[in-house]
C-alpha cells in the first residue's frame, strides 16, 4: 500500500523497500528502513510528505547521513532522502539559490567558480545545505547563519513557508526549524565578490588542515560531541585516557580524540556504548558533561 502511494508520486523506481541505512550514513552503520524515497523537485517532496501524513506513516528526513547514527534494527518509517536528487545550485548575482540536497562541498565549488566568497568554511563539512541549515553547521570561525539570507521550508502541517534569517533563530548547533520540525528544501545564500584563485587557496588550506587533524580516512559522523564552553573536547577525552579506546568495532580516534570512528564492523550499539563510556569517563575525570552531537534514530530510548 505505502509503496504504491509513494510510487504514484515519484515513480516506482525511486522507492526502495527495506533499504539498509548503512548505505546512507557516513558511519556506514544502520539497519533497514521500511521505505526510502527520493523526490526530485520541491513539489514532489511536498507531495511525498502529504502522502505519508494522509496514510499516518511516520517520516524521517535524511541528507548525506552525516551526524547520524541509525540503530541496527533500522527504522520503522518512510525515510525521505534529500541529497543529489534535489541539489540544484543557481548563481544569481552575489547570491546562490541552493536546493537543500546540495552538498556543502558542491556549493563551495560553485561559489568559488563564480568568484563568490563566504562559504569556504563549509567546503569540508560532510553534509548537505539542508542539514547545515537545521544545525547551523560551522567550522573554522564560520557558521551557516553568517551567509544565509532565507530558507524555503515545509512545515509539519504541509505548508511551504519562507523563513528569514532572524526567524531561523540560529545559535550553536540549533535552529528554529529543528525545534518546529520544518523540512528545509531550499536556501538563499548571500556571498561576496572575490578572486576565484584566492577563494580556492583558502579552501585548499582548510582541506589540508582537516586532513592533518581529522580521521577523514575512517567512517564517522564527524565531531562526536558539542563543544563545551571553555574547553576542547579532544583534550578532555585525551586527558581521560581514552585515545584509541574501543568498544567492539567503534573506536575513539587515535588521530583526533573528539571523533568516534567505525574502525571496522562497528554496530550502532558499539557506537552508543562507546559514546556513553566517553561521557562518563570525562565527567569523572574533569567534571565536564559532554553532549553528543550525533543524532540517534531508531533506538527504544
Amino acid at each position: 500500500m505505502m509503496r504504491e502511494l509513494l510510487g504514484a508520486v515519484v515513480g516506482a523506481g525511486r522507492v526502495r523497500e527495506d533499504e539498509p541505512m548503512a548505505a546512507h550514513t557516513t558511519f556506514r552503520i544502520g539497519g533497514p528502513a521500511d521505505f526510502l524515497v527520493e523526490p526530485r523537485t520541491v513539489e514532489e517532496a511536498r507531495a511525498v510528505y502529504e502522502a505519508c501524513r494522509a496514510a499516518g506513516a511516520p517520516v524521517c528526513t535524511v541528507g548525506l547521513g552525516s551526524d547520524l547514527l541509525v540503530s541496527d534494527a533500522g527504522l520503522r518509517c518512510v525515510v525521505v532522502r534529500i541529497a543529489e536528487n534535489l541539489s540544484d545550485v543557481q548563481v544569481e548575482g552575489e547570491r546562490l539559490r541552493v536546493q537543500a540536497g546540495a552538498s556543502n562541498a558542491q556549493v563551495a565549488d560553485v561559489a568559488c567558480a563564480a568568484g563568490l566568497a563566504g562559504y569556504e568554511f563549509a567546503s569540508g563539512i560532510p553534509g548537505t545545505v539542508g542539514g547545515a541549515a537545521i544545525m547551523n553547521a560551522g567550522a573554522y570561525d564560520g557558521e551557516f547563519k553568517d551567509v544565509c539570507e532565507s530558507l524555503l521550508c515545509l512545515t509539519a502541517a504541509g505548508d511551504l513557508v519562507e523563513v528569514g534569517a532572524e526567524e531561523a533563530a540560529w545559535s550553536y548547533r540549533h535552529s528554529m526549524m529543528d525545534e518546529a520540525g520544518h523540512v528545509v528544501l531550499e536556501a538563499v545564500l548571500r556571498l561576496e565578490r572575490d578572486d576565484p584563485a584566492a577563494i580556492r587557496a583558502r579552501m585548499d588550506d582548510l582541506a589540508r588542515r582537516r586532513a592533518e587533524k581529522q580521521p577523514l580516512e575512517m567512517p564517522s559522523a564527524g565531531s562526536t560531541f558539542k563543544r563545551p564552553t571553555g574547553f576542547f573536547v579532544g583534550k578532555l577525552v585525551q586527558d581521560a585516557g581514552l585515545r584509541g579506546f574501543r568498544v567492539g568495532g567503534a573506536q575513539v580516534s587515535e588521530k583526533h580524540t573528539g571523533f568516534v570512528v567505525n574502525a571496522g564492523g562497528a554496530t550502532a550499539e558499539d557506537v552508543r556504548a562507546l559514546i556513553a563510556h566517553v561521557r562518563a569517563r570525562v565527567l569523572e575525570d574533569s567534571g565536564v558533561r559532554l553532549e553528543s552531537e550525533v543524532r540517534m534514530w531508531g533506538f527504544d530510548d
